[in-house]
């Protein structure tokens, strides 16, 4: 292990181990400071949110996506602080979390029996959304989780989302899809993050007005197993709660080959996606490159550049 990897891990734990017993309007406080002085150093990462920001609110001044890009960060470290405490809070403190629209979409699709796939994009605390399904719905998932290194962290994030009540299956390996469509097959469900290809076999889609590649699992899922493809998109406001919407269910073209079907699936999930990151720009945390035209060719497509919130 290197010495930045295990820094990454020490950081990480004391933020478990730490904020999590830290009063709540402490731990709000905390991490609005940190996200001002990430923001006002102005590194790689907030370039690229700000730069992804403007390719969402084209007509903004820079003026207007430097707020943007502040609003983000202190978004981004909500998430984190969130996350960090979520293993402490209470049942009643998870379920008053959350405010989801259209939920119905989501109960009627499991009590149909057939499986349902969530898949969301980085908005927000999806952590949080999933803590309230295991927790309100009492409805266990299965979920996967990018492989990062150093292991310890890796083992670190498995845990803690175990710990919310999801089944984590690595991302890595080739195993894992194979025992998702199992889960629906069974009536269970899904939960992936899906605005972001983690591969080179994504599916190109029409984003924003430029190309970006998504995963093909969610729409590949659906027309193996006959589950449900619902997307769904979180927000925050000024309260305390999380808001969120589930969006109507995404259907399985009638005609063409699998590929064909797999490309109108995930455009559609795309343009789902960009509706809710439309309407708040601020909390979606994206501080990767996502257009084909922003990614490193000596990186490869998709290539992660850092742990990121949904995979993680």
């Amino acid at each position: 292990m290197s010495a930045q990897e295990r820094l990454t891990d020490v950081l990480y734990g004391l933020g478990w181990s730490t904020v999590k017993r830290l009063p709540e309007p402490m731990a709000v406080r905390l991490g609005t400071t940190v996200a001002d002085l990430a923001w006002k150093r102005r590194g790689k990462g907030v370039l690229r949110l700000e730069s992804n920001y403007a390719r969402v609110v084209p007509d903004a001044t820079p003026e207007r996506l430097a707020e943007l890009s502040r609003a983000g960060m202190r978004s981004y470290l909500r998430y984190w602080m969130e996350s960090f405490r979520l293993p402490a809070w209470s049942a009643e403190r998870v379920e008053n979390g959350f405010e989801p629209k259209d939920l119905h979409h989501l109960t009627d699709g499991l009590a149909t029996g057939r499986g349902v796939v969530l898949a969301l994009p980085h908005l927000a605390n999806w952590d949080l959304a999933g803590a309230w399904v295991t927790t309100k719905l009492r409805t266990p998932f299965t979920t996967v989780a990018e492989r990062l290194k150093p292991e310890s962290l890796y083992d670190r994030f498995v845990a803690y989302r175990e710990g919310l009540g999801m089944e984590v299956l690595p991302h890595s390996g080739g195993t894992a899809f194979g025992t998702l469509a199992r889960r629906l097959r069974d009536g269970g469900l899904v939960c992936l993050v899906a605005d972001r290809d983690l591969s080179a076999s994504g599916v190109e889609v029409d984003f924003f007005g430029d190309t970006a590649r998504m995963p093909a699992g969610p729409a590949l899922l659906a027309q193996q197993t006959g589950a449900l493809l619902l997307p769904v998109t979180l927000w925050y406001d000024d309260s305390p709660v999380m808001r969120g919407r589930l969006h109507p269910p995404i259907e399985v073209p009638e005609s063409g080959n699998r590929a064909e079907k797999t490309s109108v699936m995930t455009q559609a999930l795309a343009d789902a996606f960009a509706s809710g990151i439309a309407d708040h720009p601020e909390d979606w945390h994206m501080l990767q490159r996502l257009w084909l035209k922003d990614l490193d060719p000596a990186k490869g497509p998709g290539a992660p550049a850092a742990p990121e919130k949904g995979t993680a």
